[in-house]
């Protein structure tokens, strides 16, 4: 299994306003430009480390998920939550061709915490042998204004420490306030992520 970001979050949607006013910074310094990509580093590394933790992709992206066989001949768990949509599913042969497959032989089910694909009928399409499947899906809460409120002070506010501790890198674990804020979004793995 290979999972790859596929659209990074862009700058323009990192919540720099936010931090800024969280933080009680001044604006209108010269030094502004420079501040904000500061703060644009700190809210990125801080957003890594929540995704990390809650298996959760807070901000709306596309990401690929290669696999050379499905972990069920019905159903596909996906890696990230929430998802959006499915993008396309594509079968990829040995010698490297690939075929999209029609939309009507897969259907997404949404969960907050473990979406899934599954086949339209009883089964998912059959892998190529030697070959592999991409599926290309969009996930995350969609803009920052959608994301739950927990989940966005904990950001500001893990953002907020890097920032404070920016000199001390030592200083920069995970404050027990963020990590009590994160924890309903946690997913607890049963028997190696499979049907429990």
């Amino acid at each position: 299994m290979n999972l790859s970001e596929l659209t990074p979050v862009p700058q323009s949607a990192l919540p720099v306003a936010e931090l800024k006013e969280h933080l009680r910074l001044g604006t209108g310094f010269a030094d502004e430009a420079v501040q904000d990509g500061l703060l644009a580093g700190y809210l990125r590394a801080a957003l890594a480390a929540i995704e990390g933790r809650t298996a959760k992709a807070l901000i709306a992206r596309e990401f690929l998920l290669e696999l050379s066989s499905w972990r069920d001949e019905s159903r596909q768990p996906l890696p990230v939550a929430p998802v959006a949509s499915v993008v396309s599913v594509t079968m990829q042969g040995r010698d490297g061709t690939g075929i999209v497959l029609d939309p009507d032989r897969y259907r997404l089910v949404r969960d907050t915490h473990r979406p899934v694909l599954e086949g339209a009928g009883s089964f998912l399409p059959a892998i190529p042998l030697g070959g592999r499947v991409e599926v290309a899906f969009l996930g995350g809460f969609g803009p920052w204004s959608l994301l739950p409120a927990d989940l966005a002070q904990a950001v500001l506010l893990l953002a907020a420490q890097f920032h404070e501790y920016r000199h001390e890198p030592a200083l920069r674990g995970l404050p027990q306030s963020v990590a009590r804020m994160i924890e309903p979004w946690r997913l607890v793995r049963v028997l190696g992520g499979g049907a429990a």
